[in-house]
């Protein structure tokens, strides 16, 4: 199963709620304090840490795509 990762960055407020709980797959970009993702499309051994991130996003733009 395909999974790929998108974020409305036009929603994200830099909270850092997903980095904390899934720092392999989150970041925050320094410079516009917005989430980065490090891996777009992560493999089926990130899915718990990914899921995590997503659950942590108090404005929920993070969306998981599988395919």
């Amino acid at each position: 199963m395909t999974m790929k990762i998108t974020v409305d960055l036009d929603g994200c407020t830099g909270c850092a709620c997903c980095m904390m709980e899934s720092p392999n797959v989150f970041d925050i970009d320094d410079e516009t304090g917005q989430v980065i993702v490090l891996v777009e499309n992560p493999g089926e051994e990130l899915r718990e840490e990914v899921e995590r991130g997503i659950r942590s996003c108090p404005e929920n733009v993070i969306v998981l795509e599988t395919a």
